[in-house]
């Protein structure tokens, strides 16, 4: 995503990522965080929580991670955030990007730096409408979980990225699609 793109999408003012990435060794704790943030969400939204995943680098045992909880929920219609977003907010989280021609994707937020208890990356989709960016998520966490040559490397491009410095914490994130598309090529069937 380019910069027009990652300002279009943004809810609230764009700011540039003004600390360094930081990739920690992984936390055995990470797991907890999760079923922490997972049993909020599942207390603010009841029966439209149609399914929770710890997904992203904190997902994998022995990934080195940015110490940042990436959740995927799957809501009857991500399109409409009346029905989730008000309970979402009232637990913490912010809605902080918006992407209906991609997948209907929004994205919540949960920052230490703004008094929650940890940093945490809500990414909601629907069943249908997300089905292939859902598919995606889950299988390259899957492949990393069970194929260890395949998680040295995706460690390694993560912590020499992280030595650069980075105008938007998403020009991190598209630095590694590269990388992600190879491993995903090996995981996704056919």
């Amino acid at each position: 995503m380019d910069d027009d793109g990652i300002a279009a999408s943004m809810i609230g003012d764009l700011q540039p990522y003004a600390v360094k990435v930081v990739v920690e060794e992984y936390n055995p704790a990470w797991p907890t965080w999760y079923a922490e943030e997972e049993a909020a969400i599942r207390a603010a939204l009841g029966d439209l929580a149609l399914r929770i995943e710890h997904t992203g680098s904190t997902s994998v045992r022995g990934l080195a991670a940015k110490p940042l909880i990436d959740i995927l929920l799957l809501v009857p219609d991500a399109a409409d955030e009346a029905a989730y977003l008000p309970a979402l907010e009232a637990a913490g989280y912010a809605l902080r990007v918006r992407q209906p021609d991609w997948y209907q994707h929004r994205c919540l937020v949960g920052r230490v730096e703004s008094g929650a208890r940890r940093s945490v990356n809500l990414h909601v989709f629907a069943p249908e409408s997300g089905a292939p960016e859902i598919e995606r998520i889950l299988a390259f966490r899957d492949w990393l979980r069970t194929h260890e040559d395949d998680r040295n490397y995706y460690e390694r491009t993560k912590r020499e990225l992280a030595r650069r410095e980075w105008k938007y914490v998403q020009h991190y994130a598209n630095a590694k699609s590269e990388v992600i598309e190879e491993i995903l090529g090996r995981a996704l069937p056919g």
